[in-house]
């Protein structure tokens, strides 16, 4: 004897089948700091429902002082991590396949900011001074520019003291160092809000000194890259994520907006985010080939600077395989 489904037996499966059918493919996104500006381009592309159009269900993960990007992705925590390409290059060398599928940041906010009145000039007279430098896989780009410079990094009268600092900048404040590592779009700031005018500093930016190296580039594991289902999710993922950063660019005052508003700590405040963002959209800058391409002169530059340590480079050899285009290229080629 056939058996005919109810219309509401019918109507219930072919509505789980629908949901089934259209489920978004879930991805974790791994920050290298704490909810701000400086990644406002990923919640913005979740919270105007970027990564939704394209079929992801995106869980944006915090970091901070504690979490180490390459670890967590190494451990099997994220599909997808923001980092610093001296800190993924260094972990690549070490066993961990990094990859880089796109650059979101074309210029480095890096600085190191010294107390005028130490009678610090030119990064010739760092000798015979105490700088503190972040640590974590943040210090690499430093140690290979005192290599460089020659300067030796263990004190002494001809080398430097380094302090490990906090992601603060109570060091110069109470005068424990001569100088702090600084970003130009947030400690700079929290520096000039305690009192020190502009006036009262000497910045030595990453930048002019010809140190400076590609800082939040987005990186998988290379088994990733071996999956089409994969780097079909992050073609996906880089599509909205980069539609996220040109929006922020341009929406700025409503983008900080969506970044308090993602804030849980309820630390940030408006006036410092909006000064945030506005420092960053000058390092994610135009890009003729689209927001997020990785620009091979810019990495060439980063892995000549890291390997030029005179004494202890970061890397001892140039990486091969450590970036690819063909995701960002899928992912522009999408409509």
């Amino acid at each position: 004897m056939r058996r005919f489904l109810g219309v509401a037996a019918l109507a219930a499966m072919l509505a789980g089948w629908s949901a089934g059918a259209l489920a978004a493919d879930k991805l974790v996104l791994q920050l290298k700091w704490v909810t701000q500006a400086q990644f406002a381009g990923y919640y913005v592309a979740k919270d105007k429902g970027l990564y939704k159009d394209v079929g992801l269900d995106v869980d944006i993960r915090a970091g901070g002082p504690d979490v180490n990007p390459s670890q967590v992705i190494a451990g099997g925590g994220a599909d997808v991590i923001v980092d610093w390409m001296p800190s993924a290059l260094a972990t690549r060398e070490k066993g961990v396949p990094l990859v880089n599928i796109a650059q979101p940041f074309q210029r480095s906010g890096m600085e190191l900011t010294c107390r005028a009145d130490t009678g610090i000039k030119t990064p010739a007279d760092f000798k015979g001074h105490t700088l503190g430098v972040w640590f974590g896989g943040n210090e690499y780009p430093f140690l290979s520019w005192m290599s460089t410079l020659g300067i030796p990094t263990e004190g002494g009268a001809g080398g430097v003291t380094v302090l490990k600092q906090g992601f603060n900048v109570d060091p110069l404040l109470q005068k424990q160092a001569d100088c702090i590592s600084t970003m130009s779009y947030n400690e700079y700031w929290q520096v000039i809000d305690a009192g020190l005018s502009a006036d009262q500093l000497v910045v030595f930016k990453y930048e002019d000194e010809g140190a400076a190296t590609l800082e939040d580039g987005l990186y998988t594991l290379e088994k990733n890259l071996k999956d089409p289902a994969m780097v079909d999710k992050l073609a996906r993922f880089v599509k909205a994520s980069m539609k996220g950063w040109d929006w922020a660019v341009a929406n700025q005052a409503e983008a900080v907006q969506i970044v308090l508003n993602n804030d849980a700590t309820g630390a940030q405040t408006e006036k410092h985010q909006t000064r945030m963002l506005s420092e960053i959209a000058k390092l994610v800058g135009s890009n003729p080939k689209g927001t997020g391409w990785l620009d091979p002169a810019a990495y060439d530059r980063t892995v000549k600077i890291l390997l030029s340590g005179k004494s202890a480079p970061v890397i001892t050899k140039a990486p091969e395989g450590a970036w690819t285009h063909d995701v960002f290229d899928k992912a522009m080629a999408m409509p």
